[in-house]
């Protein structure tokens, strides 16, 4: 090596992350792809200072995901399941019959838990995504702003 001297890879570090707040209306988009966008977001990817094993990201409020998009088959094929606790109790439900039912915000919320790290962190992550079946929520005072969906 010569004479130069190298910059050192900056870490960021949970205190001086700048974290906003995004909404975004799942109406008519197709699932896959907004939970793609809402994982990267929640982790912090879009950012410069993204850093592996730090929380980075930004908050996420998702709205009408009772209307959100399964493209082919996917509306009665696809099946989601649940555990009651007890013995040989798994639930299932597939799709459509969820989006009809009262717990719409699972289909949106299982998409995203499936693209993060599954740890510590990725259950951290998972925390700062709020999910709504209607167009409305209690977030208001956070101000969030309309999520880019690029």
């Amino acid at each position: 090596m010569g004479a130069q001297a190298h910059a050192a890879t900056k870490s960021a570090k949970p205190a001086e992350v700048d974290r906003r707040w995004y909404v975004v209306d799942a109406e008519d988009k197709v699932l896959g792809r907004l939970a793609t966008r809402l994982a990267t977001v929640l982790r912090g990817k879009h950012k410069a200072e993204f850093t592996p094993h730090v929380d980075t990201g930004d908050f996420v409020i998702v709205i009408n995901a009772e209307k959100v998009k399964l493209t082919g088959r996917k509306a009665e094929q696809k099946t989601y399941h649940r555990h009651t606790g007890y013995t040989g109790h798994v639930k299932s439900v597939t799709a459509d019959k969820l989006l009809a039912g009262p717990h719409a915000d699972r289909v949106v919320r299982e998409a995203v838990r499936g693209m993060l790290p599954k740890n510590a962190l990725g259950r951290k992550l998972l925390r700062k995504l709020k999910v709504y079946a209607g167009p409305e929520h209690p977030h208001a005072a956070q101000q969030p702003e309309e999520m880019p969906l690029g």
